[in-house]
């Protein structure tokens, strides 16, 4: 059965990136500290990021993070989705409007003009059919940014939460948690290694 699953690197205090993030600074000030893990060499965050790549029918993401992996110093021939793994899966784009341009034209994009709910429902047929042809079930990924997943969880469209807790502060930054809004989770499984703790939790509806 496919799933929506949010994954995303988080520091202690709630931040999904630091202090002014944008072009050239796509994590903030302080912010690549949150994704130590996906480059580590511990063999436990290798096998979390493979096993998440592998698993990855299809990608959504925000508008705000497309421009920053299509851009110039985004992903390449040798880093991409699944960092050094370079996953093809579905991309597919939650925007007000299609860039005039894509740089990463080897990757399958679809961006989705009307909002959360028809990128979910886009993004689960293109798993659906990946799922079909790999003959496995295949998920949905929510990769960020942190607002994007944050609404997706206030509207009820997240079956998984995966997060990836670094051992940092940073003070202030993208909060992933809108204020007021209540989430009950199970815990299911909480994994340590040298660089993060990653945490998955079902998403009580």
């Amino acid at each position: 059965m496919t799933r929506i699953i949010a994954d995303i690197s988080i520091s202690l205090d709630g931040f999904v990136t630091g202090p002014d993030p944008g072009p050239g600074n796509g994590l903030g000030t302080g912010g690549d500290a949150l994704h130590t893990w996906v480059f580590s060499d511990d063999p436990q965050d290798r096998r979390i990021l493979s096993d998440g790549t592998t698993r990855s029918g299809a990608v959504i993401l925000g508008r705000r993070l497309f421009d920053l992996v299509d851009g110039p110093g985004g992903w390449n021939d040798n880093v991409g989705y699944g960092a050094r793994e370079v996953g093809k899966p579905t991309f597919v784009v939650v925007t007000s409007e299609p860039p005039k341009s894509v740089r990463l034209t080897d990757l399958d994009w679809q961006f989705i003009t009307t909002g959360l709910h028809d990128a979910v429902a886009a993004a689960r047929e293109g798993a659906e059919a990946a799922s079909s042809d790999k003959g496995q079930d295949l998920d949905v990924v929510l990769m960020g940014g942190g607002a994007l997943i944050g609404s997706a969880l206030e509207a009820g469209l997240v079956d998984v939460l995966s997060l990836h807790l670094a051992p940092v502060v940073l003070g202030a930054g993208t909060p992933l948690f809108i204020d007021g809004v209540r989430h009950t989770l199970t815990q299911r499984s909480v994994i340590p290694t040298s660089t993060a703790t990653h945490l998955t939790y079902d998403v009580v509806r």
